[in-house]
């Protein structure tokens, strides 16, 4: 990678759908970009892109602290003392299904993905961060705020971060770091996809006394969830918004990505719990 005098950007998750977005965009923006991916087929798909010369890509689990030390240390030597002036957390995975229904082993590797993982990355960079005075954006979701039944896991770690964030926004604030969380609502990626049939193998899969339980209100639930993503905002769109959103001065705190989110969260501001309970089972017509 030829090392030019121009920013810089590490994104955890940039193999596919809203990662690979981001750092198409900051590309061409003239960012040099520093991501993970999970595959080699992943990595390929880069190959030909436009300004390929200033993307490094490394396979990476953020699960996984040795391999985050070793992608930190190859982004470290190609800044040769210069600081990271952005981190995109945006690697994450959904767990959907009944509570009940869910093993604990898939629960807690949505937390080591989502939270622990973020974290990892996080405190991993923040040396090069305050070399820079730069900045962490964390890709949150509506649902860290509007908790969605079936989803639970998913729901309760963007939640812990929403958290983490203050925490975060907080203690960096002495060091000229800004941590800027953002909040998308319903993409159009590659995930609508997965996250269907990963709704169909869960309803497949339960056993007979779960699906008599749980069965035909998260089938409607599956395709309401279905319908609301594949209505949702472009990738390509959402990752312009959030880039605009990473360079604005000063650093805003939360942003939601989406007229979805944005009207979805202002209700949840101006509403009594009691209320948004209806709301949120007539929208996911599980009432």
């Amino acid at each position: 990678m030829e090392m030019i005098n121009t920013r810089s950007v590490a994104i955890t998750g940039s193999g596919s759908g809203l990662g690979r977005e981001l750092a198409l965009g900051f590309l061409k923006k003239g960012y040099r970009v520093f991501g993970t991916v999970l595959n080699p087929e992943e990595l390929n798909a880069f190959e030909n892109v436009p300004n390929r010369d200033r993307l490094l890509l490394s396979l990476t689990d953020i699960t996984s602290a040795e391999q985050v030390a070793q992608w930190h240390g190859k982004v470290s030597d190609l800044l040769s003392g210069r600081g990271l002036d952005l981190l995109v957390n945006n690697a994450g995975v959904l767990t959907p299904g009944p509570m009940e229904a869910l093993s604990i082993e898939a629960i807690r590797l949505e937390f080591d993905i989502n939270v622990i993982g973020s974290i990892r990355v996080a405190n991993t960079f923040l040396p090069l961060l305050r070399r820079a005075k730069g900045r962490i954006v964390q890709i949150g979701s509506m649902t860290g705020t509007f908790a969605i039944p079936f989803s639970g896991p998913s729901s309760a770690s963007k939640a812990a971060m929403e958290s983490f964030a203050d925490v975060y926004r907080e203690e960096l604030r002495p060091f000229g770091v800004d941590f800027i969380m953002v909040q998308p609502g319903n993409m159009l990626t590659s995930g609508p996809a997965k996250t269907a049939a990963q709704l169909k193998h869960i309803l497949d899969t339960l056993s007979p006394e779960l699906r008599s339980l749980y069965g035909d209100r998260f089938e409607r639930f599956s395709g309401k969830l279905n319908a609301m993503q594949a209505g949702g905002l472009p990738a390509a769109i959402a990752a312009g918004m959030i880039i605009g959103v990473a360079e604005q001065v000063p650093a805003p705190i939360r942003v939601p990505i989406g007229e979805d989110a944005q009207a979805l969260l202002r209700m949840v501001k101006e509403n009594p719990d009691q209320y948004i309970d209806g709301f949120r089972a007539k929208m996911l017509d599980i009432d």
